[in-house]
C-alpha cells in the first residue's frame, strides 16, 4: 500500500459580521465549496478564518464565498 501526501496551503482571513454558531456556519459551508478546499477554521471573537487548501485560493473566489454566505471579507 502506498500513501500520497498532499502539501496543503493554509490562509488567514478576517470575516466581519460574524456573531453566532450560525454565522460561522455559514462562512464555514460556503468556503468549503471551493475547489480544493479541505479544512476551514473560524475564531469567531476575532472574525478569523483559516483555510487549508490543495492550492492557494483567489482572494475574488474568497470574498464572493463570504459574500454568499452574508457577511463581508475585511480587506
Amino acid at each position: 500500500m502506498t500513501t500520497t501526501l498532499v502539501a496543503t496551503v493554509g490562509q488567514k482571513f478576517t470575516v466581519t459580521g460574524m456573531t453566532c454558531d450560525h454565522c460561522t456556519r455559514a462562512v464555514t459551508a460556503e468556503l468549503s465549496r471551493l475547489a480544493g478546499v479541505t479544512r476551514v477554521d473560524i475564531d469567531l471573537a476575532s472574525g478569523t478564518v483559516i483555510t487549508e487548501s490543495v492550492e492557494a485560493l483567489s482572494l475574488d473566489a474568497v470574498d464572493a464565498a463570504v459574500d454568499e454566505a452574508g457577511y463581508e471579507l475585511a480587506r
